[in-house]
């Protein structure tokens, strides 16, 4: 488990909230396969809930410990119209684009990838990792554009563990804030869209109050452990959704404690047309992504 961050605060007080968010459904996640064959648990989307705008899509892959020769990755793919958040918690991802971004997302860092346009990249364990395998645990989050910003050029933002702040109480329990603002800290990475991303441990018994302003749509995926939020128990894998009735949500960790994905984001509120990599506002320009991509125009930038 990852708690590297370049801000350590002990949080005696949490802010007054006006009002608790309430839990409106929690739902079951879903079980497949991504990339070269890798396991993955997908909170969303599912039947019950084909995205959380403007969010798309949350996988977890793992954790799972993985031996010599077993760690699987993502090979060369294309994207278009929205980004991507690869946050890695064990092992590592080797990335490489049709832009010419290449890099190592190792243990605790994130890298944010704006597709925009579109972009052809791959996402697999290095060389290293892949030899003598090792434990592999790592997030993937999907988060859309509005059409107005979907034609943007590519772009890769990385920051390292000891550049994403954390908040830390005396209780044991911590709170990295990789998007957004909460606890009196912000991410460094940043949003074409206003969303908030906080992964939070919690210790056995331990509260908190998270930020989630009117207006925006909320959740949070159990990535490990048991809790509740508000009054609603939570099971690891599960997803609570919360309703629009406050500007708080109260989570809570069970008798082993919880680590959760907190999710906030100011909804697009658009067409959302998606076809596998790619994720536009019309059928038509779903057909012409993948026109793009077959004649190798995708991705293919002038200097």
């Amino acid at each position: 488990m990852t708690t590297q961050g370049s801000v350590t605060e002990t949080a005696t007080a949490i802010a007054t909230a006006t009002a608790i968010r309430s839990v409106i459904d929690v739902l079951q996640p879903v079980h497949t396969l991504e990339g070269e064959g890798f396991p993955v648990r997908r909170p969303f989307p599912t039947p019950r809930i084909p995205q959380l705008d403007p969010f798309l899509m949350v996988d977890q892959v793992g954790p799972v410990d993985l031996g010599p020769g077993e760690p699987k990755g993502a090979p060369d793919h294309p994207h278009r119209g929205f980004e991507t958040i690869a946050y890695v918690l064990e092992g590592d991802i080797e990335y490489a684009d049709s832009t010419g971004n290449r890099g190592v997302v190792p243990p605790g860092a994130v890298q944010w990838l704006t597709a925009g346009a579109g972009v052809v990249h791959s996402a697999q364990p290095t060389d290293a990792f892949r030899a003598a395998g090792g434990l592999q645990h790592n997030l993937q989050i999907w988060v859309n554009l509005p059409a107005a910003l979907k034609g943007l050029r590519p772009r890769t933002q990385n920051h390292g563990a000891a550049q994403i702040p954390v908040v830390r109480n005396l209780d044991g329990s911590w709170f990295k804030v990789i998007a957004g603002s909460a606890l009196g800290v912000t991410g460094p990475f940043d949003t074409q869209v206003p969303v908030t991303v906080v992964h939070a441990s919690l210790a056995p018994g331990a509260s908190a109050q998270l930020p989630a302003p009117t207006g925006r749509n909320a959740a949070v995926y159990a990535l490990s452990g048991s809790g509740k939020v508000a009054s609603s128990e939570l099971a690891n894998g599960e997803l609570a959704v919360l309703g629009d009735d406050g500007d708080t949500v109260l989570v809570e960790g069970g008798p082993v404690g919880a680590d959760l994905l907190f999710l906030t984001g100011e909804p697009i509120g658009e067409p959302v047309f998606r076809s596998g990599p790619f994720v536009m506002n019309t059928p038509e320009e779903i057909d012409q992504a993948f026109d793009d991509y077959a004649a190798d125009r995708l991705g293919r930038y002038e200097n």
